[in-house]
């Protein structure tokens, strides 16, 4: 027989439904739209850092790209009061709708769940219990404990090694394909959930799998 698939999910965006952020901008003085180029530009950084040898912290550089941009804006007010509703609100998200069901879905199927974050781990255990399937996932893993944020190779072999199996035995589920290609290079399978019906860049690895929500999966992988 087999060994069980792992499947190690994505949590920002894929898991958590970034939407209400835009409120949390709008409340702040902000226009809703700045909370898409905010969460862009926090992963830009992130990025840059580890691409250069360094690490910072999610919520640093998360704080720290806020401020300027809400500076930028002209926000009227406490920049700090600003700063603290926008990075309560990102951590108190909730699920997309079609998570639950597929989560229960795949656990039930067999698989092992496990989480990989750039973000805080302790944010991706307050979304699951929130949600009411924390008791699906055998380990809520982030980049807090890896040597580099995802799509560093790293980050994804650190996943591979906490959960006990190689990289060719897990699948990576998530809704950013720089977070596909970087899973694929690393040796994973991969699934794309497209729930908004984008076009997939020509210039990264095509996923494995593509589905319009998590509940897709099961089904697909049953196959």
């Amino acid at each position: 027989m087999s060994e069980p698939l792992v499947i190690v999910f994505d949590v920002n965006e894929t898991l958590s439904d970034m939407a209400p952020l835009g409120e949390a901008f709008a409340q702040v003085g902000a226009p809703r739209g700045l909370a898409k180029l905010w969460f862009a530009t926090l992963l830009r950084d992130g990025f840059a850092l580890t691409a250069s040898g360094g690490r910072e912290s999610f919520a640093t550089i998360g704080a720290d790209a806020l401020r300027t941009l809400l500076g930028a804006e002209g926000v009227s007010g406490n920049l700090d009061t600003a700063v603290e509703r926008v990075m309560a609100a990102m951590q108190n998200l909730s699920l997309h709708p079609d998570v639950p069901d597929g989560i229960r879905a795949l656990a039930a199927a067999g698989h092992r769940l496990v989480t990989l974050t750039n973000g805080a781990a302790a944010n991706t255990d307050k979304l699951l219990v929130a949600g009411g399937v924390r008791d699906k996932f055998e380990q809520l893993l982030s980049v807090e404990g890896a040597p580099a944020w995802k799509p560093a190779r790293p980050a994804y072999d650190y996943a591979a090694t906490a959960a006990g199996t190689a990289p060719s035995g897990m699948l990576l589920v998530a809704v950013h394909p720089w977070d596909i290609h970087g899973a694929a290079k690393a040796g994973m399978r991969t699934a794309w959930i497209n729930r908004t019906g984008a076009r997939y860049p020509s210039y990264f690895q095509s996923p494995d799998i593509t589905i319009p929500a998590l509940t897709g999966l099961p089904a697909v992988l049953a196959a």
